[in-house]
């Protein structure tokens, strides 16, 4: 596992502040394409991330050496004014500070983009947090699971026979951080042009509503409002998961020309040419009656049996997966979507890799999450050009 970094970021510097996933993951995104990003966390505490995540080794976090990897982490209390002074200092020499505390923090530090910009007036700040930094939320503290329920996902995800439901991931957090370090990106573009930098300002609830596709279109020219449908998009027909005789299967034909293929492949090229399934609005009209229909014929056959059929016929198919079939899965590992990482602590650890991939400057994993203050040295004296005795003097104050 080279140090070395490959990806297209590699020259750029981000100061990452703030702690959990909002924020960082937007980090992790940088680190991986070959970005130098220094993580700060307060000397007498980590990031909460570091004791995360439901299973453990040798107690151990199997989510900190994901989410931290790539990163150099230091100790620096930014509450006191000398603190403070020395955030300045790595401005000067950043790209970019990515945030996630609540407005008003910064500013409260005297840390603000007005404040680091007068030092580096390209530096380009990644502000992510629940409601934004303006209007009249924005104050109010912001998880994930709130900017879900805001952004519409959490009305919309389950049974509609069950209250709504939860993804069984923090996907408000990271699609934030995602547009996070797509503005951030965006604006480095622009100082490329202009030679400065600017606020991008990312709210988890706008993240999520962003994907919402025409849901407020939807209610506006027409009154509807979308509710829970379980595993089918309604009027989207057939896309659905089937029952095989040995588990479940998920089909998705609901185009026109795909779901002749489906016809042909189940022996019933007829089902086509039937006025109630013919084209996308019959299928959708009739969408249960073809569910029904599909999965009498499907629950006669074996998994192995529908993924040969649906391949040979060319209709988008395949497997629920979880960890298991993940690990096992031939295009997984001929595309190296999981990598084995060494870690100092816990050992080889199998993990995602980075994504999207690149032809020419490949991102890559350099090191698993590093510990509490493992880059004091190297940070504090080979770039800010501090004193083993300025340096002590700061630990003694309990600044660093």
């Amino acid at each position: 596992m080279s140090q070395e970094a490959t990806g297209p970021l590699k020259g750029l510097r981000l100061i990452e502040m703030g702690q959990l996933l909002a924020g960082p993951f937007c980090g992790q995104l940088m680190g991986d394409f070959g970005a130098e990003v220094i993580k700060i966390e307060q000397p007498t505490v980590g990031d909460p991330m570091r004791d995360w995540g439901r299973e453990k080794i040798n107690g151990k976090s199997l989510w900190w050496p994901i989410l931290a990897r790539n990163k150099k982490c230091i100790t620096l209390n930014a509450r006191v004014p000398e603190g403070q002074e020395i955030i300045k200092e790595l401005a000067k020499k950043s790209d970019f500070l990515l945030e996630n505390f609540r407005p008003g923090t910064l500013e409260r530090w005297n840390l603000s983009y007005d404040v680091l910009s007068a030092l580096n007036e390209a530096l380009i700040m990644i502000r992510v947090s629940g409601y934004g930094q303006t209007g009249p939320y924005s104050h109010r503290a912001g998880y994930a699971a709130v900017g879900e329920a805001m952004g519409g996902l959490r009305y919309v995800i389950g049974d509609p026979s069950t209250p709504p439901s939860r993804a069984g991931i923090s996907i408000g957090d990271t699609l934030a951080a995602t547009y996070g370090c797509l503005g951030g990106l965006m604006a480095l573009h622009n100082r490329h042009v202009t030679g400065k930098g600017q606020v991008v300002d990312s709210a988890i609830y706008e993240a999520v509503f962003a994907m919402m596709e025409s849901l407020v279109s939807e209610f506006d020219k027409v009154g509807h409002v979308r509710e829970r449908t379980g595993s089918i998009l309604p009027q989207v027909a057939p896309s659905n998961i089937y029952k095989a005789s040995d588990g479940d299967f998920l089909i998705a034909a609901n185009q026109d020309s795909v779901f002749s293929r489906l016809c042909a492949a189940m022996g019933q090229p007829e089902l086509f040419e039937n006025e109630r399934y013919s084209n996308h609005t019959a299928r959708g009209e009739n969408q249960t009656e073809l569910d029904n229909l599909i999965n009498d014929w499907t629950q006669n056959k074996t998994i192995k049996e529908l993924a040969a059929l649906m391949d040979k016929a060319g209709v988008p198919s395949g497997l629920i997966y979880r960890a298991p079939e993940m690990l096992e899965d031939a295009h997984f590992k001929a595309r190296e979507a999981i990598v084995d990482v060494a870690d100092k602590h816990i050992g080889s650890i199998k993990m995602q890799n980075t994504f999207p991939k690149f032809s020419r400057t490949p991102g890559n994993i350099r090191w698993t999450g590093p510990d509490h203050g493992e880059h004091n040295e190297e940070i504090y004296k080979d770039l800010l050009g501090m004193t083993d005795g300025q340096i002590g003097d700061y630990k003694e104050k309990g600044i660093i």
